[in-house]
């Protein structure tokens, strides 16, 4: 006997084309990926009619393209109460039609922009020929896309017309807008763009020997650690009652109780904990992996929130989206995000608001309690003691014989 498969959508007129064999099917991603009904059907809605007008133009489901996507949109959309999310929708189907196999990309479009061009062709050598990570490139391309913006705007690019003058301007540029650490930033991304247009044969001089030294001396700043009464207060009003508040709670606990960074903490995964040796694996800087012990308070924390808050997902990351499309948490800026959502829900005024601020107080709390920079290094998972050492700067006990009597005495 057949089994009948209900419709998660419905329509007041029979759907006509060439996609109504894929609306079922696209219909049980969406809900997969955590699409409410009421968000599900007017997607649908949408691709039912791109379907009847793909038919009026005898155009078959392989010889879709992102063409009769923008023509749909154009001709047919302003039609009717034009909706944000309809080109979402429709590329969202494209990618699904694409996994199918049912069509194949087209090559890269000569329309693309020039710069845009470049810094997909150097993006994908970093890939490909120097093995680097997306994270690499996320930092990179947009220096890379600013310099060739800046010196070529809409003309057409010569690398050849390259200068030492252009390479120099635009790092002190840079260095007069950025912080030092993101001005150093722009010189690396800057010297691995230049030597790689050297190695492709562009150009002839080696300009990456042009790229000034920006200064940023290592040891300048202070830890910039959140107060341990902001810390508490952060916990306090995280709410133990949705899926956001349980999520966020873990994700807070594991950056106050064991100094994860961002990126550590989105991606974890589900098999990063081992419940029976009560470990959790934490993947570090440079691909390092270590095996940290899990506080009962954080593991009570996670055990919650996979027991009552994570939604229904194929994905193996620890912690995910709330909102649909359904998946991991992406880039470390999302913790980040948390942090400040959490700052601001506490109604408290702290200096900074990324992530990092819970490392350093976890830092310099040990410290208080009499905790060597050696064990805060191996708590930190630091490789080099050095960076360890920033941290003395706040041991003010330890600093305190070491000061100056004030001239002329204590007023």
């Amino acid at each position: 006997m057949e089994q009948v498969v209900e419709r998660l959508w419905a329509l007041r007129h029979e759907p006509e084309g060439p996609l109504v064999p894929y609306l079922d099917l696209f219909a049980r991603v969406l809900d997969e990926q955590g699409f409410k009904r009421r968000v599900l059907r007017p997607q649908i809605r949408l691709v039912a009619n791109f379907s009847r007008w793909l038919q009026a133009r005898q155009i078959t489901a392989a010889e879709v393209s992102d063409e009769q996507v923008r023509r749909f949109i154009d001709e047919v959309v302003p039609q009717r109460s034009t909706q944000r999310g309809d080109l979402a929708t429709l590329r969202r189907f494209m990618d699904f039609l694409h996994q199918l196999g049912v069509i194949h990309p087209l090559p890269e479009h000569d329309e693309a922009a020039p710069i845009e061009r470049a810094v997909q062709a150097f993006a994908t050598y970093l890939r490909q020929e120097r093995a680097l990570s997306d994270r690499t490139l996320i930092q990179y391309c947009p220096f890379i896309g600013r310099f060739l913006s800046e010196r070529f705007g809409s003309d057409t690019i010569s690398f050849a017309a390259l200068r030492a003058s252009d390479v120099i301007a635009f790092i002190q540029r840079q260095a007069a807008q950025l912080s030092p650490a993101r001005a150093k930033a722009a010189t690396t991304a800057l010297r691995s763009f230049l030597r790689y247009l050297r190695y492709c044969g562009e150009i002839q001089l080696d300009l990456a020997a042009a790229v000034p030294s920006v200064p940023n001396w290592s040891m300048t700043g202070i830890p910039r650690a959140i107060a341990p009464e902001h810390v508490r207060a952060v916990l306090a009003h995280c709410s133990h009652l949705t899926t956001v508040g349980r999520r966020d709670y873990a994700i807070l606990l594991l950056l106050a109780r064991l100094g994860l960074r961002s990126s550590e903490i989105v991606s974890l995964m589900l098999d990063s904990i081992d419940w029976e040796a009560g470990t959790i694996r934490v993947a570090g800087k440079g691909n390092h992996s270590a095996l940290l012990p899990l506080p009962v308070e954080v593991g009570e924390a996670i055990a919650d929130y996979l027991h009552d808050g994570r939604p229904v997902c194929s994905s193996r990351a620890l912690f995910l989206r709330v909102l649909a499309p359904i998946r991991s948490l992406g880039a470390p800026q999302t913790v980040a995000t948390i942090v400040g959502a959490a700052i601001t829900r506490a109604g408290i005024d702290t200096r900074h608001r990324g992530s990092h601020q819970f490392r350093h107080a976890l830092a310099a709390d040990m410290l208080r309690h009499g905790a060597t920079l050696s064990e805060i290094g191996s708590v930190l998972r630091h490789h080099h003691a050095k960076t360890t050492g920033i941290y003395a700067k706040v041991d003010f006990a330890a600093l305190r014989p070491l000061s100056l009597p004030w001239p002329g005495g204590a007023t």
